[in-house]
């Protein structure tokens, strides 16, 4: 299944206009709230150089990319947590996704609808955090009336999930989201269940022109240490079309903003690329970082992980400048790996299995 990345912000932030641009998908982007009633969702492609180069290098005939589903939510309210604005219907939305992008608006066109008073990012960041604040605390408290009557039973598994829940509970009265804080991987485990929104990870995209951001504003995310882009995506979204060379000539960066959005996305979950490659087809695949080379073979077909015997593992830049595998070989370049090996980003395999 592919990665999914929720976009959520206020209305008329940026939202859909991102979501046209990434995903070069005709979505509402009209100037009101609440055009955006049903998630919009596309599946995209993750940019990756290795991929390419690794296809001309071997051949193949076809190239296959990792991918993203990003997930164009409609805009969030002051009591969306109660149902303002369709809230309870955009919160679930949330909930089925691994990631979270928080667009915040940053530009100041006085042309677009604003449902805020000022230009402020930070506040329009209190905004979601607290609604979403507020629907976990709702789930749970409703959670933690339960586990109290199987702990009155003796249930040692609702003592320790009881533990948990109050842990994440804490947190959230004190107005904290619970994604970065001091959860031991039993907790995490335990709370992962509930599909909890302050528990994911998130990226914040300051929307607007660099000059537009107050440098207090970039102060306090990096202070605080917030993964944050600032990107012009109206900008963005006319040029969506062009090349790297089409895009220098207009004066613009070769890479564009949201290429690295989708890449730090892809970061921000944890995640690492491994690939394959040969005359048929090159491939990046997806796996969790400081997984070991068994559970990469699984990746590919389940098989593998269950009848794994070694793997033969090269980085990429090694095989390229090696000019190919049998060259590799020659070189002694390609290794050996067993069960135990950690799969690094970057790595080349190729899994033996019985």
């Amino acid at each position: 299944m592919p990665l999914s990345i929720g976009i959520v912000g206020l209305p008329n932030v940026g939202k859909s206009t991102l979501f046209q641009t990434i995903t070069k998908k005709q979505v509402d982007i009209a100037n009101y709230p609440f055009c955006t009633i049903e998630p919009n969702l596309g599946v995209v492609a993750v940019p990756d150089e290795r991929v390419d180069k690794l296809a001309n290098l071997t051949s193949s005939k076809k190239k296959i990319y990792t991918t993203i589903e990003f997930w164009d939510i409609a805009g969030l309210v002051k009591g969306a947590n109660k149902g303002e604005g369709l809230g309870n219907k955009f919160l679930a939305n949330i909930r089925e996704t691994d990631a979270i992008v928080y667009v915040l608006r940053a530009f100041s066109d006085k042309n677009v609808i604003t449902t805020q008073n000022k230009i402020d990012p930070l506040s329009e960041k209190e905004i979601l955090d607290t609604e979403l604040i507020l629907k976990d605390l709702e789930t749970l408290e409703k959670r933690l009336s339960g586990l109290e009557r199987d702990m009155r039973s003796g249930n040692k598994e609702a003592i320790k999930e009881h533990d948990a829940v109050r842990k994440a509970k804490q947190f959230l009265d004190e107005g904290k989201i619970l994604y970065g804080q001091d959860f031991d991987e039993e907790e995490l485990n335990i709370l992962k269940q509930y599909q909890l929104l302050t528990l994911k990870p998130r990226l914040y995209l300051l929307n607007g022109k660099d000059e537009e951001v107050p440098k207090e504003i970039i102060a306090e995310f990096k202070t605080r240490n917030w993964h944050f882009l600032i990107a012009d995506i109206l900008a963005e979204f006319e040029v969506a079309g062009l090349n790297r060379e089409e895009r220098k000539e207009l004066g613009f960066a070769e890479e564009s903003e949201l290429d690295i959005l989708i890449k730090k996305a892809y970061q921000t979950l944890g995640l690492i690329t491994f690939l394959t490659t040969g005359p048929d087809e090159t491939r990046a695949w997806t796996l969790e970082k400081n997984k070991k080379a068994p559970q990469a073979g699984g990746v590919i077909h389940s098989d593998f992980e269950k009848n794994f015997i070694r793997a033969d593992v090269i980085n990429w830049r090694d095989l390229l400048n090696a000019g190919g595998f049998a060259q590799a070989r020659e070189k002694g370049l390609i290794r050996t790996e067993g069960k135990e090996y950690i799969v690094a980003d970057g790595d080349v395999i190729e899994i033996r299995h019985g």
